[in-house]
């Protein structure tokens, strides 16, 4: 499995520590190895429609036990209907084997599976289905009509009360009230047996579906529990850990589907089984993007969150990673440009690398800067957020009741938001409104992704201001605020199909995100004047 490479890798300084998987970062070592993988691919003719589909490839260079450097690759999943090819390594678990529990356990669900759909399917069982409904239904209806029949009734007899009946009149309208009392309970009986009967025919035919149903459920649960531990996963100790155990202290607690099948996992368990030394890793997507996450060709990404971080967490003990150090904010904190300022409003243009309010980097956010520095102290409230990776105008508020009418005014969409981004592609038209509609990737984070049954509605306005032969500068206008919106309706495959030139979460690393907030338009909530306020970018 262990592939030797083509072209000299004598000009490449190896890294001293294993890069982490999560980094943007990719060593060019990798990305030899990547290419060779790409040339391989594209001699495979035969998987041409499946891989125009789209599937992540890994790399992982390694040494030998005699030293000598090489590669191994990996797709995730499967690969022309089967997990195992030449040139990749194996999978951790074979779960394609036909003579394996997994492939055999399938087999015995699906042939209850078929078993359950000729038994729903058969004429007896419908017909006693319908004739049940069918009694339920003039059951409910002679019902309502008795009851509407006893309250017509019991009108009448109020009204004959009101005109002073004599005491015989009186004792035959509780006879009448009596008789039918007793009518409608005799119905209610009548209609018990008769259904009672239908049910008992009904279920001669139901409950053994049910029955073989608890057994399905009960088969895929064990199949679910084998199929977890079945997959151990080494680190370079050679301590091993099945996926449940690695998943227990999870958000999720339950492993998702297709855990330990990504490319990550692959590479990293053959190395550790074979005694080689990882020395560094890339995965890159090859194909059409999917529909919800946005993947584009050639393009290298980070180890997914949700299933390969938890993995990975255990697979890399006893390595000694090295974690991509973030721009330091130092120099940005020295001075914040403000753009507009009164008694009541506070307008600053936020550098690139900052974060707009208080996170986990433990450095100093914009609000608390604008605090210390520019209010004396006094309790500063941000209206509105921008990336970590954005720059521009971000308007803040020096008192809590302005900040609530600046809050409705976002909410009403009574704000006028105009962005400047370079995008890396050239989009096909000049102009044009993108609406596709956004979630979190809850397996991930903090990717977002398009859903059209769990997103929400997200609209954006755009015009190219420039065009290169390869990138273009575009005016965008946000018309909802969603997370990372303006991020996807570019990268997206319906949206522009060009990221914002930067953006590694949606495309490529550059040396900052080319995205900028420029410009903001509102009504001033205590002076009722009209704000136009401007900040161009600087790229």
């Amino acid at each position: 499995m262990i592939n030797r490479f083509t072209a000299s890798i004598s000009h490449i300084k190896l890294p001293d520590q294993f890069p982490s998987p999560f980094s943007s970062e990719v060593h060019p070592v990798c990305k030899l190895a990547a290419e060779q993988v790409k040339m391989y691919l594209k001699e495979q003719v035969q998987w041409n429609e499946e891989l125009r589909m789209g599937k992540m490839f890994g790399v992982l260079v390694i040494r030998d036990e005699q030293g000598v450097l090489g590669f191994l690759a990996a797709f995730s999943g499967n690969l022309a209907g089967k997990n195992i090819h030449p040139f990749f390594v194996p999978p951790v678990a074979d779960l394609l084997n036909p003579n394996g529990f997994f492939k055999q356990g399938e087999t015995v669900i699906s042939s209850i599976n078929q078993k359950i759909k000729e038994m729903e399917d058969d004429a007896m069982l419908i017909a006693c289905r319908i004739e049940l409904e069918e009694a339920k239904r003039r059951f409910n209806e002679e019902v309502e009509e008795a009851k509407r029949m006893l309250k017509q009734s019991k009108c009448a007899r109020d009204k004959q009360r009101e005109m002073n009946p004599t005491s015989e009149e009186m004792a035959e309208m509780v006879r009448e009230s009596q008789h039918e009392k007793a009518e409608f309970r005799r119905l209610e009986k009548k209609w018990a047996i008769a259904l009672n009967k239908l049910q008992e025919k009904y279920e001669q035919y139901i409950l053994p579906i049910e029955e073989l149903k608890t057994e399905r459920k009960n088969r895929s649960a064990c199949l679910q529990q084998r199929l977890f531990n079945e997959f151990q996963l080494l680190n370079i100790r050679g301590e091993s850990k099945g996926l449940l155990e690695i998943f227990e202290h999870t958000a999720q607690r339950v492993p998702p589907a297709g855990a330990g099948e990504c490319a990550g996992p692959k590479l990293l368990q053959y190395a550790f089984a074979n005694g080689l030394k990882p020395i560094a890793m890339a995965e890159f997507w090859w194909g059409d993007s999917p529909r919800t996450e946005i993947r584009h060709h050639g393009y290298y990404y980070p180890a997914c969150k949700g299933k390969c971080e938890p993995i990975m967490g255990h697979m890399l003990q006893g390595i000694n990673l090295f974690f991509e150090k973030k721009n330091a904010t130092d120099s940005l904190s020295e001075k914040l440009e403000v753009v507009y300022e009164d008694d009541w409003l506070l307008v600053i243009n936020k550098p690139a690398g900052m974060l707009s309010a208080p996170g986990k980097t433990g450095e100093k956010s914009a609000i608390e800067l604008v605090t210390e520095t520019l209010t004396n102290g006094r309790e500063a409230f941000l209206v509105h957020r921008l990336d970590m990776a954005t720059s521009g105008l971000l308007l803040i508020a020096k008192d809590r009741q302005v900040y609530i009418q600046l809050q409705s005014l976002f909410e009403k969409r009574m704000v006028t938001k105009r962005y400047i981004a370079l995008l890396d592609g050239l989009p096909l038209l000049d102009e044009g409104t993108i609406e596709l509609p956004i979630c979190p990737n809850v397996l991930d984070r903090p990717r977002q992704m398009v859903h059209y049954e769990y997103g929400k509605r997200a609209v954006t306005h755009y015009s190219v201001l420039e065009r290169n032969e390869t990138q273009t500068r575009v005016a965008l206008f946000p018309i909802t605020g969603r997370t990372h919106q303006l991020r996807v309706h570019v990268a997206h495959p319906e949206g522009l199909n060009c990221p914002i030139v930067g953006d590694v979460l949606y495309g490529k690393k550059a040396d900052r995100l080319y995205l900028h907030a420029e410009f903001l338009e509102l009504v001033h909530p205590v002076t009722n004047q009209l704000l136009r306020l401007e900040k161009k970018a600087s790229f």
